[in-house]
């Protein structure tokens, strides 16, 4: 199939679903979406016992998608400036204390929580892993998914401060957990002994070196959403209120460039489509997108971000074709394992950090029990582990890491989504 007719084929799949979540199922959006394409994927490996072209045709075109370059090099530079364009920065900056510390320390604790948790369980039940790829493991799925999150946030009547917590933290750890990810990943690569492309092989990897690549990463992200946020509200202050399209072009080309370069820096495109969404929206409302045109704009980037949702969830739910044949009882328990400790690193993770802060600040009641919860994870996690697929490590422990994450990720969207009303409710 050729890149038309696969856009084609997705937009369609969105606009069927979309139909019939509304209409039947009534679900939250992103669940709704998941869940059509979860039962199209089981339906589909069903009818494939009795006609076999039937999967291997669905194979064929959801391998023709790299989910991995797909989501992180395209769609989700989009999707977080378009979800930080409509977070409130002032309410942010009031909360910055707590978010910052859950999106960082969290993150971190998270990420060798489940780490050590792993390399320690998963022997007792014959999958023996070295430390490093459990470690890697625990930073693609510690960060809790900007996207899933806050199309949660936006179903249920939150208080203002508990909202701009969940949502400001799922916006800044996603970043951090890709450097983590990056940083694991280019120690796992050293140990190994594999070779970049345009690199200098196999280095010995310092904790100087380590620091050096982290703050890299973050601090070059920061400063480059930061730089092309005040380039972005300048220009859209200089241009003429009549000129809707010129404004819409303008923002989409500063996500575009500013991903592109981050991409060829080598620091973080995630972290600076946040701060450059965080800039650009709660700037310009105060002075220039406050009009008409201004208006136009955001509207665009709702529409967006609604469309690349419901595209990215149907992928999520798709990707069940990529590891049908991993579906084994031996590999469902360890599944089942991986979504308790990925639970439980959740719960310290979170719990840890606001029991110490609550000496200096005041948190609304059940916090720990919400955000631990509510701490969903979605494409990014599944496609940071898709990304390991063409990496030499052993096949093993890169089957096992994919397949883990994959029950972590439905687990968390369908369970945990479709019942954190019911616990902010209680």
């Amino acid at each position: 199939m050729s890149i038309l007719e696969l856009i084609t084929l997705l937009i369609f799949l969105a606009a069927a679903f979309t139909l019939i979540n509304i209409t039947v199922l009534k679900l939250p959006s992103t669940i709704g979406l998941m869940f059509i394409a979860l039962v199209m994927s089981i339906s589909i490996l069903v009818l494939g016992y009795f006609f076999p072209s039937v999967t291997e045709g669905a194979e064929h075109i959801i391998a023709e998608f790299d989910f991995e370059e797909v989501l992180m090099n395209v769609m989700l530079n989009f999707l977080l400036f378009a979800g930080a364009l409509s977070t409130n920065l002032n309410k942010l900056i009031e909360e910055r204390v707590p978010v910052i510390i859950l999106a960082t320390i969290g993150t971190l604790m998270s990420t060798f929580l489940v780490g050590f948790l792993v390399y320690n369980i998963f022997p007792m039940v014959g999958y023996e892993i070295d430390l490093i790829y459990c470690l890697l493991f625990g930073a693609l799925i510690s960060p809790t998914d900007p996207i899933a999150v806050l199309a949660l946030t936006k179903q249920f009547g939150l208080s203002k401060k508990l909202e701009i917590k969940i949502a400001g933290e799922s916006l800044f750890n996603d970043g951090v957990g890709v450097v983590i990810f990056l940083t694991i990943l280019g120690i796992a690569k050293a140990q190994a002994g594999i070779h970049e492309p345009g690199g200098h092989g196999s280095e010995e990897i310092t904790a100087a070196s380590v620091a050096f690549l982290f703050g890299k990463e973050v601090f070059g992200g920061l400063l480059l959403g930061a730089g092309f946020g005040f380039a972005g509200f300048k220009l859209l202050n200089f241009i003429d209120n009549d000129h809707v399209e010129l404004e819409v072009l303008v923002t989409l080309t500063l996500v575009m460039v500013g991903g592109r370069l981050a991409e060829m820096l080598h620091v973080s495109a995630p972290l600076g489509m946040v701060v450059m969404g965080l800039f650009i929206g709660n700037q310009g409302r105060d002075e220039k997108l406050a009009n008409a045109t201004g208006e136009y704009v955001f509207k665009f980037w709702h529409l967006l971000d609604e469309a690349l949702n419901a595209i990215l969830f149907i992928l999520i739910g798709l990707e069940m074709l990529v590891i049908a044949e991993s579906f084994t009882m031996s590999n469902l328990a360890i599944g089942g394992i991986g979504i308790l400790i990925v639970l439980f690193a959740r719960f310290l993770g979170v719990s840890i950090p606001i029991t110490a802060m609550r000496r200096f600040r005041e948190f609304e009641p059940k916090t720990i029990q919400i955000l631990t919860w509510g701490g969903l994870r979605g494409g990014i996690s599944v496609a940071l582990a898709l990304s390991l697929t063409d990496i030499a490590f052993p096949d093993a422990v890169k089957d096992t890491i994919l397949f883990t994450t994959y029950c972590v990720v439905v687990f968390s969207i369908l369970v945990q989504g479709l019942t954190i009303g019911a616990l902010l409710k209680k």
